[in-house]
């Protein structure tokens, strides 16, 4: 079973995208399943794992929907409050509703807090406990900044799961190898709780001139660090339009990392608990 396992679906009709400015005009438009459904069809894609986009509960409850309601969804990773003292009961209630069983993980937007410990607050330590407890995923979205609470937050969670999504987007778009990011994502990979996506790249780097030799390196790097076992292939579609289509996405992931069964699927099977979404 082939798996993306990180996409979005978003419509900016109805809901507000802070992170979504003018540079991210081409995209500001609604993608929903039938847009993405053709590609994974071109591309052999058999289920995908749909992530969150905002601070809502909302926009997840909807998320859970669409996957009760889409045959290639097969996971969501939504939003809770952390910092809420009932973040338990908000899991309940999520999976209470329709497609409620499709929940598989919880992320935060965590690289856009202006604290950058902001993982290592009580109440936060205290919300992520919680994910854990209800036997859920915690995806980190954190930039180079963020690593050492992430480091100390996975340390803390020794019996979670947890998976950094986009590999914790080194500056490739600067041209110079990013030793910053080296040296504070490593660690990471030392800890077998964790998880990397091979995401997102693509928009890290130049997004007119960027080249698979530019993202080969930490491509390499990264599946060198974790091993397939711990890596999974996401495209971060619709987002990486900005760079590069699908097929090119998923054709630069295999020319680097090659067919691997863990990349492509296996990984985020296991991760995520994907088992019975057989296709």
């Amino acid at each position: 079973m082939i798996v993306d396992a990180h996409h979005h679906f978003w419509d900016p009709r109805r809901r507000d995208y802070p992170w979504m400015g003018d540079e991210l005009s081409p995209i500001r438009r609604p993608f929903a399943p039938d847009d993405l459904r053709p590609e994974l069809v071109q591309n052999n894609v058999d289920r995908t794992v749909l992530v969150q986009t905002v601070s809502s509960l909302d926009e997840t409850r909807e998320f859970l929907e669409t996957a009760s309601q889409t045959d290639f969804v097969a996971g969501v990773v939504g939003w809770v409050d952390l910092t809420d003292a009932s973040v338990a009961e908000l899991i309940a209630g999520l999976r209470s509703v329709k497609g409620g069983e499709h929940l598989v993980g919880i992320r935060h937007q965590v690289h856009d807090e202006l604290d950058a410990s902001w993982l290592m607050r009580d109440d936060v330590q205290r919300g992520i406990a919680s994910v854990g407890a209800a036997g859920l995923v915690y995806d980190v979205l954190v930039r180079t900044r963020e690593l050492p609470a992430a480091l100390a937050t996975v340390r803390a969670h020794p019996e979670m799961r947890f998976v950094i999504d986009h590999a914790a987007k080194p500056r490739i778009a600067g041209g110079a190898w990013d030793i910053a990011w080296e040296k504070a994502l490593a660690p990471l990979a030392d800890e077998p709780n964790v998880s990397c996506k091979l995401s997102g790249l693509v928009t890290e780097a130049d997004w007119k001139t960027w080249t698979r030799e530019q993202l080969r390196p930490y491509l390499e790097r990264v599946l060198d660090w974790f091993g397939p076992g711990r890596c999974m292939f996401g495209s971060d579609w619709p987002v990486c339009l900005l760079a590069a289509d699908y097929a090119e996405v998923m054709a630069t992931t295999r020319v680097i990392v090659g067919d691997d069964e863990d990349v492509f699927g296996g990984t985020a099977t296991r991760t995520y608990g994907l088992e019975g979404c057989n296709p």
